[in-house]
């Protein structure tokens, strides 16, 4: 009898403690998300980092990132495992990279990779007072044909 009530209690009581244990160890990575996102104007979480991506969506987000000079912070989601999931329940996003500007959530590879050829991204990096490398470069090249 004790063993048969053992075995129809403890789901119950483990799948509780488990989600009891998670809520805890969520608000934490939620108020470092949150905290991260919003002190600093460029963020992206990605695998691995800007001088070694770990896989060929990261390292997209790099070189566009790259290509328009915006000064960001990275952060290794695979170095930390409550930050990968914490990551996906705060943007309610299921992929990595993500990529936030001026505390706003702004997608993923595909997202920024539609915004860097539509000029979007120049647009959006221009309202937080960073200034694309692209604009510039053609800024320049504007006035070297007018001479």
């Amino acid at each position: 009898m004790n063993s048969l009530l053992r075995r129809s209690l403890y789901p119950i009581y483990n799948n509780t403690l488990k989600l009891t244990c998670r809520s805890f160890a969520d608000t934490p990575v939620k108020d470092k998300i949150d905290g991260l996102v919003k002190n600093n104007k460029v963020v992206v979480f990605m695998k691995g980092v800007p001088d070694a991506p770990r896989c060929g969506f990261s390292n997209a987000v790099v070189q566009i990132m790259r290509m328009h000079a915006v000064p960001y912070d990275s952060h290794d989601v695979l170095s930390d495992e409550n930050l990968r999931q914490g990551i996906k329940d705060y943007s309610n996003w299921p992929t990595i990279p993500q990529v936030f500007i001026n505390g706003e959530f702004v997608g993923g590879c595909d997202i920024m990779l539609q915004m860097h050829q539509s000029g979007e991204l120049i647009e959006e990096l221009k309202k937080v007072g960073i200034k694309s490398a692209l604009l510039t470069a053609a800024e320049e090249t504007k006035q070297e044909e007018k001479k």
